[in-house]
């Protein structure tokens, strides 16, 4: 995991046994419409409000997925992406 906030939460995949699955059909190009292009839609089903942003995939022959998630509404918020400052409501236990 890189980063996880209220605001943000982003790792990098760096196996896919999807990639290697269609790799190995000789389906890679499929793979991509299949499996990677659902990411997207999940987030939306999921949450409307957060938006995922992935620049690259281990499909498409990269060394890793990268996975951003942002909720722009979290971001935002005061004191948001910052643990060490009081929220609007204070600092809860």
């Amino acid at each position: 995991m890189l980063e996880q906030t209220p605001a943000r939460f982003s790792f990098d995949v760096t196996r896919c046994r999807y990639a290697e699955m269609y790799r190995a059909l000789g389906l890679q190009d499929l793979g991509e419409v299949l499996s990677c292009s659902r990411d997207f839609s999940l987030v939306e089903g999921f949450n409307p409000g957060i938006r995922l942003r992935r620049t690259q995939t281990v499909m498409r022959g990269a060394p890793h997925c990268d996975f951003r998630y942002e909720d722009p509404a979290e971001a935002e918020a005061p004191g948001a992406g910052r643990p060490d400052e009081p929220s609007v409501e204070g600092d809860r236990p």
